[in-house]
């Protein structure tokens, strides 16, 4: 690649990063809906199959997934480089914004008013994610066979079962079930099974599944940069699922066992990072802030989003491989599958929270038929939403 393209590489990066960093309300599902319409549909970035096999693989890694995404698309663009821009750049508005907030609420004791912009966008947010759901599905679950794992894994999911046991049962149990069928049709067929590569399904899931350390040491003492930055380290290292997990490594250690926050101020600080655009992590930058002002803001940030860079610049020069081996294609498959089943149950709790008055319906409505239908940006969809929003809540 040229010095002229990887420029050009970086800069459109930048700029596509950002912008999904300012109008990315409604987690994760929401960031990675976004992606796939700039990536994959609009842009043509990378195909929609790989754009699945990153999301599953990404599931089984510590670290926000969305933002995660972010930083394997730069780094399919433009090296480690390009993962450095990408998910700088997406990380960046919400950190600057949630920073911003927090000095108004040190300053002020308080939150500025921003749930009628809501009001419209959250419905808005969610027209986006059908519409990728739609697409990503269609792609994902292209037989009975794993039509019938992500019903499974979406019932497992309704019933109670955390993200991660669901996700690896049903990668596991599809992987064995898939090359079983393959098996068998192969010697209907009057073919001889070929030997998977490597020594089996642990060849390939070795390289996909990595321990992680848990827990965190315990913090003595008054509060430092070093204190809060290594704190705030092993806290990204470890932290699995989405962003809202986040909550419970908080409430166990910052209020219960060091003491450095009150419950108020956790509670505040969660549901500011709820309210803006971005990854959830930035919630980090918040408290960062209340406990040790801008430079506290920075090293907390720093240190919640650095091995998220690690782990997805490791991850994905793998991905690809995966698809090499019998068992370990087999099982991205199943988690592709098993991933829009989460997408799915996500979705539906997010409708049963949002759409619960005529004019959030209404704005989802239209929302849907404008994005599905004519291709309507999602940028356009979100901030006509917001100003909707607001002057329903004003009439």
């Amino acid at each position: 690649m040229s010095e002229t393209t990887r420029t050009e590489r970086l800069g459109e990066l930048a700029r596509l990063f950002f912008k999904l960093g300012v109008i990315g309300f409604g987690g994760p599902a929401a960031h990675i809906a976004m992606m796939d319409e700039e990536v994959v549909e609009r842009r043509k970035w990378m195909s929609r199959q790989h754009f699945l096999d990153l999301i599953g693989a990404t599931n089984l890694i510590p670290g926000p997934n969305s933002t995660e995404m972010t930083m394997h698309v730069g780094y399919a663009r433009a090296g480690w480089l390009g993962l450095t821009v990408a998910g700088t750049s997406f990380i960046l508005p919400a950190a600057t914004l949630t920073g911003i907030f927090a000095w108004f609420y040190v300053r002020f004791g308080s939150l500025p008013t921003v749930e009628p912009f809501l009001i419209g966008i959250k419905p808005a947010v969610l027209a986006v994610i059908l519409g990728a759901l739609w697409r990503l599905g269609k792609k994902a679950i292209s037989t009975v066979q794993l039509a019938v794992l992500a019903v499974a894994v979406g019932t497992v999911l309704f019933l109670g079962l955390s993200e991660i046991p669901a996700l690896l049962i049903g990668g596991l149990v599809g992987m064995i079930a898939l090359v079983a069928l393959g098996a068998r049709i192969k010697k209907e067929n009057g073919e001889t099974p070929s030997p998977p590569s490597g020594s089996g399904p642990k060849a390939g899931l070795a390289m996909l599944l990595q321990p992680a350390a848990a827990g965190a040491v315990s913090v003595a003492g008054g509060i430092s940069l070093w204190k809060l930055g290594l704190f705030f380290l092993k806290v990204g290292a470890v932290l699995y699922g989405s962003g809202y997990v986040l909550i419970a490594f908080l409430e166990g250690d910052l209020v219960d066992g060091y003491g450095w926050l009150t419950q108020q101020q956790l509670l505040d600080a969660v549901a500011f990072g709820q309210l803006t655009p971005g990854p959830v992590l930035t919630t980090a930058t918040f408290i960062g802030y209340i406990l040790a002002g801008v430079p506290g803001a920075i090293v907390a940030t720093l240190g919640i989003f650095l091995p998220s860079f690690f782990f997805s610049g490791i991850l994905h020069p793998i991905v690809p491989r995966l698809r090499k081996s019998r068992w370990t294609a087999a099982f991205l498959d199943a988690i592709n599958a098993s991933a829009v089943a989460l997408m799915a149950v996500v979705t539906v709790a997010l409708g049963q929270s949002v759409l619960v008055s005529p004019l959030p319906i209404l704005i989802f409505i239209v929302a849907v038929v404008l994005s599905l239908r004519f291709k309507v940006n999602a940028i356009w969809l979100v901030l006509g939403a917001a100003l909707i929003g607001a002057l329903g809540a004003i009439l």
